[in-house]
């Protein structure tokens, strides 16, 4: 009989990770932390480079990023799709150098660069007493845009945690410090405790978790795994679920902030009809910064019919 795997707690003392075989982990995190001292304008240089030498070393992150900027862009050149991925490398260059940012530096140092948005929505949807689950995408600022969204506002976050439990630490504790709860992404019972509590928690919802809970909902016109839970968590909490997005301004170093209105009559009772409600939000937003959204992922590896065609073949 095979035993059920249990997840690993997570061991966030610092003095458990003395040994030798962590020593590379502690000196990838000094430079991290070394880096977020530089200026922006410095570190977003530093991260474009990354992300041109990401783009040349990595051709399989390079593959899976021309796949799905074809199927999502279809309406543009060859030319300009290329240009797209190279731009959208560069991106999530700066996102690798904004994760010392997020983790290391106060966020009030960069509240004078940062423009906020539609946080009356937010305040609003709070006032029914039942929560608010932030819907958000995996864009490149993933870290930068929830650390000075907490400048705003008082909320939790949801993360899958890292597999190096040394990073796992640093990251949950620096994360910690912003947010009033870091929830596993799989602890829906904490999740709902938290909205009960009448909070908002940030909830990412845009990638591939395999066929389990799954509808197939169009996403940038194409039938995409869409996960069902954020119909469930409405329907049992009664929260309010809000679009929420950030993005860097291209005009200098700067970030937009966006809280947009509670969707209205969600959850519908119908799942497919959720979930390509929640997809069209999340297209819209990225449709704003194309190039700053997590292309390197395999979005749609979950086909509708096992035995449809691999987007990605073996590249």
């Amino acid at each position: 009989m095979k035993r059920k795997h249990r997840k690993q707690e997570r061991d966030l003392d610092y003095s458990h990770y003395r040994h030798p075989r962590w020593w590379p982990t502690w000196i990838g995190l000094a430079m991290m932390w070394l880096m977020s001292r530089l200026p922006i304008r410095w570190q977003w240089s530093v991260g474009r480079l990354l992300g041109n030498l990401a783009w040349r070393f990595i051709p399989k992150r390079r593959h899976i990023t021309e796949v799905n900027i074809r199927r999502c862009f279809p309406e543009l050149s060859e030319q300009e799709q290329q240009a797209l991925v190279r731009k959208s490398f560069r991106a999530n260059g700066i996102g690798m150098m904004e994760i010392g940012l997020g983790w290391f530096r106060d966020m009030a140092d960069l509240k004078d660069i940062t423009r906020v948005h539609g946080l009356e929505h937010l305040n609003r949807a709070l006032e029914g007493g039942k929560g608010v689950l932030l819907v958000g995408g995996h864009y490149s600022t993933l870290e930068m845009g929830g650390s000075l969204a907490t400048e705003v506002m008082d909320a939790d976050v949801m993360q899958r945690d890292h597999n190096n439990p040394l990073m796992n630490a640093v990251m949950t504790r620096a994360r910690a410090k912003r947010y009033g709860a870091v929830l596993d992404s799989k602890d829906l019972r904490g999740l709902l405790k938290r909205l009960k509590q009448n909070r908002a928690v940030w909830y990412a919802t845009d990638q591939d978790y395999g066929r389990k809970g799954i509808v197939f909902a169009p996403f940038f016109g194409i039938p995409t795994g869409t996960i069902t839970a954020t119909s469930r968590i409405a329907e049992r909490s009664g929260c309010a679920v809000m679009p929420f997005s950030h993005f860097r301004r291209e005009d200098g170093p700067g970030y937009d902030i966006y809280f947009h209105p509670a969707l209205e009559d969600f959850p519908s009772g119908d799942e497919l009809a959720d979930a390509t409600r929640v997809n069209a939000t999340i297209e819209q937003e990225i449709r704003r910064q194309p190039d700053q959204y997590l292309w390197m992922h395999r979005r749609f590896k979950t086909r509708p019919n096992r035995d449809d065609p691999d987007f990605y073949g073996k590249s």
